[in-house]
């Protein structure tokens, strides 16, 4: 839901500014809790605690666009409500990265991914389609009242189901990885002086830190797509439908990605080759096709054309479409890669939530820069530059480690003292 609703361009408002500083609040509170907070001390409160913690954040962002809606004076709340969202965001996420990575093994990995991308972004599929159908009439540029309340409603909803999430020391003997015992998630001296290094070890792994430049990178590309693609360019009930048409590409996406990094014909360290040179070759592609969109998008904005072209425009519609269809299947293929090769290198659960810790504090991170930089009112060819310069750099980055990933489970990355 929340991503029906940031991508339909300034999260259904008039004036994207306010949703793009409240995006920045969002952003960095998540980087500073992320890795800190939540990674560090994720064995102590388990994953149910963690998403009953982060969940309920969402439905009050929700409601504070609503409020905002309603008064045309409620800024402040949306940027303070995003804040909040930030911290809560931290510990959700974490809590889903590390079931994800660490409730799988090599053969199970990366459909596990695909079919989380899918479930996820079904939630926002559904929504943008509501928005279209609830906004198909609108002439105001904003979105209908009843559209943040149903938001609202499923994120409620969502959260309460989190009561039903278990920790690994209650999972069947169908779980092979490991498990955190009751011992270690004693609160005394010893284990958090354990906690703290064994994040230091995990924070400052050579072969994760090559990975860093890409965790930063993966939600750098939402505030130019979501914004200046979508936002600027097509009429309120088109971007709705582009919101759809996106999160349906990233369903497709994660499930492709996944399918190929649960290759059996292949040992682990040629899928992690494999998905990244699937990265390569499709970043530089959609790209290029974005830098012609961009080229003529700027000059129609020198003319004074924005947020005028209908789904029912025809040729004229049907290019930017498919390009912001392929943007949202190359986010799909990037996070899934993220994510595969966290799990690849460890099964432990506590190794893993520092990680995905790290990796829920940097992507923030670099969405928060991204977001502030939109905000600002930075062109969007500089965006778009920033967008495919950074594609390329931490892929560049991220080699080492990739050619370093362990070809089977005999020599993957060692465990924590807590098995």
């Amino acid at each position: 839901m929340y991503n029906a609703l940031t991508g339909m361009g300034g999260s259904g408002q008039v004036d994207s500014t306010i949703s793009a500083n409240a995006n920045v609040a969002t952003h960095a509170c998540t980087a500073g809790a992320a890795l800190l907070l939540a990674g560090s001390f994720y064995k102590y409160l388990g994953p149910r605690v963690c998403l009953l913690i982060g969940g309920w954040t969402y439905a009050l962002y929700a409601g504070s666009l609503l409020n905002s809606d309603r008064r045309k004076n409620g800024g402040p709340f949306v940027i303070a409500a995003g804040a909040i969202l930030g911290l809560g965001a931290a510990f959700f996420w974490v809590a889903q990265g590390t079931i994800m990575v660490t409730y799988t093994n090599d053969n199970t990995r990366g459909r596990a991914i695909g079919v989380f991308w899918v479930i996820f972004n079904l939630g926002a599929t559904i929504g943008s389609l509501a928005s279209f159908g609830l906004n198909y009439n609108s002439k105001s540029g904003t979105v209908t009242d009843s559209t943040y309340v149903a938001y609202i409603v499923v994120m409620l909803f969502g959260w309460l189901l989190s009561v039903f999430v278990c920790s690994t020391e209650n999972l069947s003997g169908h779980y092979h990885g490991n498990r955190i015992t009751q011992e270690s998630k004693a609160v005394n001296w010893t284990n958090l002086k354990r906690t703290v290094m064994e994040t230091l070890r995990t924070v400052f792994n050579w072969k994760n830190m090559c990975l860093y430049p890409m965790f930063y990178t993966a939600n750098v590309f939402y505030s130019y797509q979501q914004n200046a693609v979508n936002g600027m360019t097509f009429n309120l009930r088109t971007r709705a439908l582009n919101g759809a048409l996106y999160w349906i590409a990233q369903m497709a996406g994660g499930l492709l990605m996944g399918f190929m990094l649960d290759l059996q014909i292949v040992n682990r360290r040629t899928r992690a080759k494999i998905g990244w040179s699937i990265l390569f070759v499709t970043g530089m592609a959609i790209w290029g096709g974005g830098y012609r969109f961009q080229v003529w998008d700027t000059q129609r904005l020198r003319q004074g054309l924005k947020q005028d072209i209908d789904y029912k425009a025809g040729s004229e519609y049907l290019g930017p479409m498919f390009l912001y269809f392929f943007y949202g299947a190359y986010d799909s293929f990037w996070q899934s890669f993220c994510y595969w090769i966290m799990g690849a290198r460890s099964r432990d659960p506590v190794v893993n939530a520092v990680i995905v810790g790290a990796y829920s504090a940097l992507k923030p991170a670099g969405g928060a820069m991204a977001w502030r930089i939109n905000a600002e009112g930075v062109s969007a060819m500089t965006q778009f530059a920033m967008n495919w310069g950074l594609t390329a750099g931490s892929l560049l980055v991220a080699i080492p480690t990739v050619l370093t990933i362990e070809r089977g489970d005999s020599k993957i990355e060692p465990s924590s003292d807590h098995e």
